[in-house]
């Protein structure tokens, strides 16, 4: 019996796992038995340091050695239909593992799949290969899958072409903001060197206000800063913001793209909204509920006392941030609305972490 696991040695934690578990419930049977070539491709998944799972037979039993563990995640695999382990996502890999069941390999780069192993839905992407396993006949009997999770990449390369379609746009508005905020600046009859001073810190709030949009590289970032940090340069004598909102917790991605959208609505209000005259007032607030409840996060931009508004009859960049890549690092819906009273947003989703700053909710006018 000894001789017949061998092919279990070096092959880390899964190769005890193996030894232990339970196969009587699968067709597999007893690991000793099982025929060569399963065994080979087993010892082969085990001892690579490449992230594999062997799926075999007609009930798709899954084997996989330790580097695949973190694709995982959460999920219980060995000893499971492989249609089971990857439920939610089986309509996209089904036909891909049904293709190498026919003997026919598949490659596959920066595949993207939409799939649940902590619980919520994450928005990944893998390189992958599903390839045939054949025994000493030449039939085949099952698939081995090598793959390597590419989500990290493929987001990185996101935020950076963002990141240089936002540099590209806020170029061409910054003239436009800077020249909002001297008219608006200059307008309020107050003494020149008060007006200067003034002056000096909104522009110093704009260019601050850049290093939060690119600062990519932060692991999470508080809600209520992002908010406070993305309106700073907009804050004028003659404009109101009312902030309120629930502690949340944001992700490097989410606080990058709500710090655009933000810059974005507020460009809008001060060029043709609510912030374009005096009295206008604009209302953001959030709350986010505990994790399965329903409505768990939302978000709302609201404008009033500004000019009537209409739907503008050009989508550009800005328009791209607010109703596609908020949305999407959200994993979540937006509707913008142009009422004649003033610019409505709310963003919706499901996908969120509860913070415990106390420091919110906080209100401020401007």
């Amino acid at each position: 019996m000894l001789d017949s696991m061998k092919f279990l040695n070096g092959g880390g934690e899964m190769a005890v796992a193996i030894r232990n578990h339970d196969w009587s419930a699968t067709g597999l049977g007893f690991p000793q038995n099982w025929p060569p070539a399963l065994k080979t491709a087993v010892s082969m998944a085990l001892n690579s340091k490449f992230p594999k799972c062997i799926v075999w037979g007609p009930d798709l039993v899954s084997i996989h050695n330790d580097a695949f563990r973190p694709i995982l995640g959460d999920k219980p695999a060995l000893g499971r239909s492989f249609r089971d382990v990857w439920s939610e996502a089986w309509h996209a890999v089904g036909p891909i593992a049904d293709r190498a069941y026919a003997g026919q390999a598949t490659f596959i780069e920066d595949f993207p799949l939409v799939i649940d192993r902590y619980g919520y839905p994450e928005q990944c992407y893998f390189t992958f290969c599903y390839s045939p396993i054949r025994d000493e006949h030449g039939v085949v009997h099952g698939l081995m899958d090598t793959v390597i999770e590419t989500t990290g990449k493929i987001e990185a390369q996101r935020q950076a072409r963002l990141l240089n379609g936002e540099l590209e746009h806020r170029i061409k508005n910054a003239l436009t903001v800077i020249q909002a905020i001297i008219n608006q600046t200059f307008q309020s009859g107050r003494e020149k060197e008060e007006i200067l001073g003034d002056l000096g810190r909104r522009i110093g709030a704009l260019a601050d206000a850049q290093t939060l949009l690119t600062r990519s590289s932060m692991a999470e970032a508080d809600i209520g800063e992002v908010v406070n940090h993305a309106l700073a340069p907009f804050r004028t004598r003659g404009e109101s913001f009312h902030v309120e909102g629930t502690p949340v917790s944001l992700s490097a991605k989410q606080a990058l793209s709500l710090s655009l959208a933000l810059n974005e609505l507020a460009t809008n209000a001060l060029k043709y909204g609510a912030l374009s005259r005096g009295g206008g007032i604009v209302k953001i607030a959030w709350k986010a509920g505990r994790p399965g409840t329903e409505d768990e996060f939302r978000l709302d931009w609201s404008e009033s006392g500004g000019p009537p508004v209409s739907r503008p009859t050009r989508r550009g960049f800005g328009s791209r941030i607010i109703d596609t890549a908020l949305p999407q690092d959200f994993m979540g819906e937006a509707r913008l609305s142009y009422d004649p009273d003033g610019v409505r947003y709310a963003l919706t989703t499901q996908m969120i972490h509860v913070g415990a700053d106390p420091r919110f909710p906080e209100q401020g006018g401007g």
